[in-house]
């Protein structure tokens, strides 16, 4: 079986102030597939991205049993070894382009400086790949929008831009940071249509961080679920919203309304409580203050189950009881 684009292993994410906001995150992307990351904010969803970019704020410490790309262990990697990498061969979607994008610079010259910085070519040359590349994910007159500043631009434009950006090399792997949010449903569509399209005629992997589980049913081969800085559930998509086996993905299934099956009146699904903020000493399972099937055991190591054929999932119980069928035809 041929080894995963993206290999991470035993990841783990420290602050300064002693919170550790990744807990041994394990996942797999394969060359050409979709895996989304989902779960709400704050489970660190957004750090374990940042993490495997090299992307991570002062103060904090990455580990990692290992963390391979393309077979190449990028754990210790050097500063200068993850340039090389970052916006060449993996690249990444910020979750805001509004603040991922300098004011101070127009959208020609931020899009330029990606391929110079990685190829051999003049600014002219760059220039001219960015406004193709600009065409490609649906922008008009591109020549035009190279010469404008991002407070120009729309939210789904700039976001379109982000993404033309990530693709000015050619990469092999995208991250994309909740790429929808704050976007409506219609441009959301289209960028989630505008990606699928991409993924295909490049052959991209892409990592995709969502809360939207909508998202996640349209467009994934296989999700990871993440609560509390740990991957509680992991599967294909088929499988996971066929039979999820998690309190807290089946929780989260349980939340969203499902058209034609709810009727107006009826109480829609939700999940008690809030993410808890990881202490140093922590054990136990981080969903057992939220989770209707919580007991004593929960408070100390938590086994994985696995069925197998990949589908895994961190609980004492090794088949929680099934909610309501209405609830799983989510997807």
């Amino acid at each position: 079986m041929p080894e995963p684009l993206l290999d991470v292993s035993g990841l783990r994410v420290r602050f300064s102030a002693g919170v550790e906001a990744v807990r041994g995150v394990s996942l797999a992307v394969e060359r050409g597939e979709t895996h989304c990351v989902v779960g709400e904010s704050g489970c660190g969803k957004s750090v374990s991205a940042l993490a495997i970019m090299g992307l991570l704020a002062r103060g904090a410490t990455r580990e990692a049993t290992h963390l391979r790309f393309d077979g190449q262990d990028i754990t210790n990697l050097s500063g200068r070894g993850l340039e090389r990498l970052r916006g060449d061969r993996m690249a990444m979607i910020f979750q805001e382009p509004m603040t991922s994008l300098n004011p101070a610079y127009t959208i020609g010259s931020q899009m330029a400086e990606v391929l110079t910085r990685h190829r051999r070519v003049t600014r002219a040359q760059a220039l001219d790949r960015a406004a193709e590349l600009l065409a490609k994910v649906g922008i008009t007159a591109p020549a035009m929008r190279l010469a404008q500043y991002p407070h120009q631009l729309s939210g789904g434009l700039r976001q379109r831009v982000m993404i033309a950006m990530a693709l000015m090399c050619e990469p092999e792997l995208l991250i994309a940071d909740e790429p929808t949010t704050a976007l409506d449903v219609t441009v959301q569509a289209q960028i989630l249509r505008l990606l699928q399209g991409l993924q295909r005629e490049l052959g991209l992997a892409i990592l995709l961080i969502t809360h939207d589980l909508g998202v996640v049913a349209r467009i994934a081969h296989k999700v990871s679920v993440m609560y509390a800085g740990e991957v509680v559930e992991s599967a294909t998509a088929e499988a996971l919203f066929a039979a999820p086996r998690h309190p807290y993905t089946q929780g989260l299934l349980a939340c969203v309304p499902i058209p034609g099956k709810i009727r107006r009146g009826d109480p829609l699904g939700s999940i008690p409580g809030t993410v808890p903020r990881i202490a140093p000493g922590f054990t136990g399972c981080g969903f057992r203050d939220r989770c209707p099937h919580a007991a004593q055991a929960c408070a100390e190591t938590i086994p994985q189950h696995d069925d197998g054929q990949g589908h895994r999932h961190l609980c004492r119980l090794e088949a929680p009881p099934q909610p309501p069928d209405r609830l799983m035809s989510a997807a």
